[in-house]
């Protein structure tokens, strides 16, 4: 099977997070989006994310315009930022979730593909025709160097699935197989494509787990991540007044259930929920600790001033032995329906920058 007529013979390989990584990929938000009104603050959000990345690799921040770059660099400089390891580029977007309109990059015969996949806003729930075009319009302008890169005519969201990087892909049937996104496709349709555009050859699916005030229809990165091939960090709901509590409950007997590729139950990672979050509407929102952010010998985790952000970040940690634990405040973000990991997407290694 060949993706791409560069590289002859592809069998495509999706790094899981954890493998070292060249650059990460932030879509910095601008004021003709969702969050013009609260700009400032999240701002704030991603000057910390952005000065994290930028210790331990480089970072690509797609700006609206020359205008919008002008301004960004201006907030990194007063926020001291090691400036050699960023890379502006200008790119119309409709909002900032980069790791659902970024490239997913996998490897073929080590050589790295960036593979384009259709974004259609979360099921045609949100405008999302200026974010389905920042791929090309970045590899056009050669900001991922001269690797190739494949627009393949499916819808599929970096958020909506995890990899252990030994075959197995983790995801949930309430995002994948919403008719919204490809109507008409079975489980078995999106298995066989998966397995050729991505490599993999194992599927879980979770057909519980759903967080209140969730936008994606379950997308797996709030839900349950692979911290290694035996081991998953999941969200969990001690609280029975809480309207997450059954699905979440029913999620943890389903993970309870896997089993790894060694053929062995998974090492279980509770995360708590922290306390409940509302909008300005009163709508409460999908606050989650399973968002976390894995860079070079880092792991950024969201926190919101809550006393379980202790929690979390003492459990993760225990789930990555070796890499600091950064919180980083998300209460801005969590305003938007998002967390950390929402507005990142990571490049491997091999993807030379």
């Amino acid at each position: 099977m060949t993706l791409s007529p560069s590289i002859p013979d592809c069998r495509p390989y999706l790094p899981p997070e954890w493998a070292p990584q060249s650059a990460v990929l932030l879509t910095w938000p601008h004021h003709k989006t969702d969050w013009a009104p609260d700009l400032a603050a999240a701002e704030q959000v991603f000057i910390e994310i952005a000065r994290a990345i930028a210790r331990v690799e480089k970072l690509i921040i797609v700006c609206f315009n020359q205008n919008h770059m002008a301004h960004i660099k201006t907030c990194i400089l007063e926020a001291g930022l090691l400036v050699n390891q960023l890379r502006f580029v200008v790119a119309e977007s409709n909002d900032s979730w980069a790791r659902d309109h970024g490239p997913l990059t996998v490897l073929c015969q080590n050589e790295p593909l960036l593979l384009d996949f259709q974004f259609n806003g979360w099921g045609n729930k949100f405008s999302s025709d200026l974010d389905n075009e920042i791929n090309r319009t970045l590899s056009a302008q050669n900001t991922f160097g001269p690797h190739p890169m494949e627009s393949i005519k499916l819808v599929l969201e970096g958020g909506s699935i995890e990899v252990d990087g030994a075959g197995t892909l983790l995801t949930t049937e309430s995002c994948l197989l919403a008719q919204t996104r490809n109507p008409g496709l079975t489980k078995i349709d999106l298995e066989i494509k998966l397995s050729e555009y991505l490599g993999i050859t194992r599927f879980l699916w979770l057909s519980h787990g759903a967080l209140t005030g969730d936008d994606t229809d379950g997308h797996i990165d709030t839900l349950a991540r692979f911290c290694d091939v035996n081991t998953i960090a999941y969200v969990t709901c001690t609280n029975q007044e809480n309207p997450d509590y059954e699905s979440l409950r029913k999620m943890e007997a389903e993970l309870q259930s896997f089993t790894s590729i060694k053929n062995q139950a998974y090492h279980l990672i509770p995360l708590p929920q922290p306390a409940p979050i509302y909008d300005n509407s009163g709508q409460q929102l999908p606050a989650t600790y399973a968002n976390f952010m894995v860079i070079n010998g880092t792991v950024l985790l969201p926190a919101y001033n809550d006393p379980n952000d202790k929690i979390a970040e003492e459990n993760l940690a225990s789930a990555f032995p070796g890499r600091k634990i950064i919180p980083v405040n998300c209460l801005p973000l969590i305003q938007q329906h998002g967390s950390l990991h929402c507005v990142t997407m990571q490049l491997p290694e091999q993807l030379k920058l």
